[in-house]
């Protein structure tokens, strides 16, 4: 084969590789809060837009629990993480910095229980079980179970994996109440059409970040940043996020805005001062 013949074959065999090939793949992994399949049915047209708009390849990953997900975390797993659970002292170390937080509003942690049920107060719960997602959640579990144990009202405490796990264990009666993000709680009510009680509220915190290795190059987590926080103005960022929410039953407001790691110096000063001695 000749010079030109050999130049002509190499730029057919560039030609062949995608694009997707061609860009770096950085992954980001996503808190279990939901089941697996909602979890990629929400976040993976939020992927395929902000992928293409950066220029890099995002991929998700889940795990089935919220420890497993910590534990990816404390790990340095991900280089890209949708996840409140950076704050943990475990996890901290890898130093995840704040890019980005939902223009959703502020979560909190609840203790719910049915309408249905009996218990109308905090201190019927005394004795009681009461589910928890796992005690890696932060609103879910150590929130409120820092205030169960300040309040001096012990609970047999049960886990249901992830938060829409135990909120189907209240749903079936399996436990009292329950110790819950209160939007998630929120959706999945309206997606199962369920009648709860909050008996208690925890104060606000900005919903779950997205934060960026120390790996990642700057101009990577630049790219992606601008990506996520123009989707709400540009028509097809929109059309996407709206696509999105309807899977979840998410309420607007949609979309990311640019943060920083003080914009959560709530959750710092909470992991500091809890009285909870078991969190994951």
């Amino acid at each position: 084969m000749g010079f030109a013949s050999r130049c002509f074959a190499a730029v057919l065999a560039l030609l062949s590789i995608s694009p997707a090939a061609a860009e770096q793949t950085y992954s980001l992994g996503v808190l279990s809060q939901r089941s697996a399949v909602l979890t990629a049915e929400y976040w993976n047209p939020i992927l395929d837009y902000v992928s293409r708009k950066a220029g890099v390849t995002l991929q998700l990953k889940v795990t089935r629990t919220a420890p497993e997900s910590n534990a990816a975390i404390a790990k340095g797993n991900y280089d890209f993480v949708y996840s409140n659970t950076i704050f943990l002292p475990a996890s901290s170390a890898q130093g995840y910095q704040v890019i980005l937080r939902p223009r959703a509003d502020t979560i909190a942690g609840q203790l719910v229980t049915l309408e249905s049920s009996s218990i109308k107060d905090l201190a019927d719960l005394k004795g009681q079980v009461v589910g928890f997602p796992s005690k890696a959640a932060f609103v879910g579990y150590a929130v409120p179970m820092d205030h169960l144990l300040r309040q001096g009202i012990a609970v047999t405490p049960a886990f249901g994996g992830n938060q829409e796990g135990i909120m189907g264990q209240l749903k079936a009666g399996k436990v009292a109440a329950a110790g819950v993000n209160s939007q998630v709680m929120r959706a999945y009510a309206a997606r199962e059409n369920l009648s709860y009680r909050v008996l208690w509220e925890s104060p606000a915190y900005h919903d779950l970040p997205i934060a960026v290795h120390p790996r990642v190059p700057a101009a990577v987590a630049k790219a992606v940043q601008k990506a996520f926080a123009g989707m709400e103005k540009d028509p097809e960022g929109r059309k996407v996020l709206e696509a999105s929410a309807q899977v979840i039953k998410q309420k607007p407001p949609y979309g990311f805005l640019l943060s920083s790691q003080k914009d959560y110096q709530n959750y710092l000063d909470f992991y500091r001062d809890t009285v909870v001695k078991d969190i994951e």
